[in-house]
């Protein structure tokens, strides 16, 4: 049972520790409208302000690896539980975000099938798009604003942005300037 715990590889974090992560991120479960991206403002400030787990260095690492990484959006949060609390981080975290919206969104779904003609669930989920804008939009302001060359990657954001909507450009040309962009250090 000691090696099991040893393997869980803590960081330093008690029992108790891991399950308040597994507390709040269950908390951000409910609230990740437009997905887990859209809570990282609160993980950030929660983990790195308040509790002290993580710098500002090892978040912003984390959400850009796992950003930069194929596979689900959701890697962010295994990779922040896991600088937080190894192994038992790391599972508190995926659970915590994962497990209360999943339950949700299946009576959700439930519901909305038998209701996808009301004009209430319409208007909720008209209403909900610039909720989730507002959120991924502070989200890219979190991520951006420790790195010292904030305003060209802000600038280059806005360039990306602009040549979206005015043009029929694969979106894969502003990822490919961006990578080159950040490997130049401009941004």
């Amino acid at each position: 049972m000691a090696s099991l715990i040893q393997q869980a590889g803590l960081h330093g974090l008690a029992w108790a520790d891991v399950a308040l992560l597994l507390g709040h991120f269950s908390v951000l479960s409910l609230l990740a409208v437009g997905g887990a991206i859209t809570t990282a403002p609160d993980m950030q400030r929660w983990l790195v302000r308040e509790q002290g787990w993580l710098t500002d260095s090892q978040f912003a690492a984390s959400v850009a690896l796992a950003q930069a990484a194929p596979g689900p959006n959701i890697l962010f949060v295994a990779l922040v539980g896991w600088h937080t609390a190894g192994l038992a981080g790391l599972a508190a975290a995926l659970l915590g975000i994962m497990a209360p919206s999943s339950a949700l969104a299946l009576a959700v779904g439930r519901f909305g099938r038998h209701s996808a003609h009301s004009l209430a669930l319409r208007a909720f989920n008209a209403g909900m798009a610039p909720v989730t804008i507002g959120l991924l939009l502070s989200t890219a302001w979190l991520l951006v604003a420790p790195n010292p060359n904030r305003w060209g990657t802000l600038g280059l954001a806005v360039a990306t942005l602009w040549a979206m909507l005015r043009s029929k450009l694969s979106p894969l040309w502003p990822l490919v300037l961006g990578a080159w962009v950040g490997a130049l250090g401009w941004a």
